[in-house]
């Protein structure tokens, strides 16, 4: 399954951000806009929560076969056997991450820099998170990644790349023909009036790149 993931149109889910009422309606209008991958991210809340939000989730993304990441917690992620899991650069390592979650299951590992970026690929990672690549709100603290870092990543390493930070319609044709895997977008998605609709529109746009 590993390699057939369509990481596109890559949807993480903000609750301070979101248009609609429940994180719910808006995984399930995103992906009836044409989200390829859900993140389940979850800052703030407590593990009980954080695993029955996730077990909600899963009920709309399993049918219909969009793959389920939980950002951070491995323990959320084994618990509902969800599709993946997300690491940052301060969370387990990924070698570490692999060994307690088994060979199946999807890691995707955060690195701002080429450094970063083989370190995760040493460490198996299966997709890299590669950003900020430009200023975001959902993250001010964000270090922006030189878009030379993100050619030479493309470059050298043979595992997919999804570009955060900034990701929305202005963003996204400046990485035209550069072969990018997929484009993780929040606020370009979440935060929009009509959710289904903005992601219907990324995700064309992303097709005719």
């Amino acid at each position: 399954m590993k390699s057939n993931i369509d990481y596109s149109l890559y949807l993480c889910t903000d609750r301070g951000l979101m248009s609609c009422k429940t994180i719910e309606e808006s995984v399930e209008q995103s992906i009836a806009g044409g989200a390829t991958v859900v993140q389940l991210r979850e800052k703030d809340c407590c593990t009980r929560e954080f695993y029955e939000l996730a077990k909600r989730v899963q009920q709309i993304t399993k049918p219909r076969h969009v793959p389920l990441i939980i950002n951070d917690r491995i323990d959320i992620a084994l618990a509902v056997a969800a599709e993946g899991i997300h690491i940052g650069q301060s969370d387990i390592p990924a070698t570490v991450a692999r060994k307690i979650v088994g060979p199946d299951m999807i890691i995707g590992v955060s690195a701002s820099n080429y450094s970063e970026a083989a370190k995760a690929v040493q460490d198996g990672a299966d997709y890299l998170g590669v950003g900020a690549m430009f200023a975001t709100g959902t993250k001010t603290d964000a270090i922006i990644t030189p878009l030379d870092d993100l050619k030479r990543i493309k470059q050298d390493f043979d595992i997919p790349v999804v570009v955060i930070g900034g990701i929305n319609e202005r963003t996204i044709p400046q990485f035209a023909g550069m072969g990018i895997e997929g484009y993780a977008v929040v606020s370009a998605i979440v935060a929009q009036p009509d959710i289904k609709k903005a992601a219907e529109k990324l995700r064309g746009l992303i097709q005719s790149l």
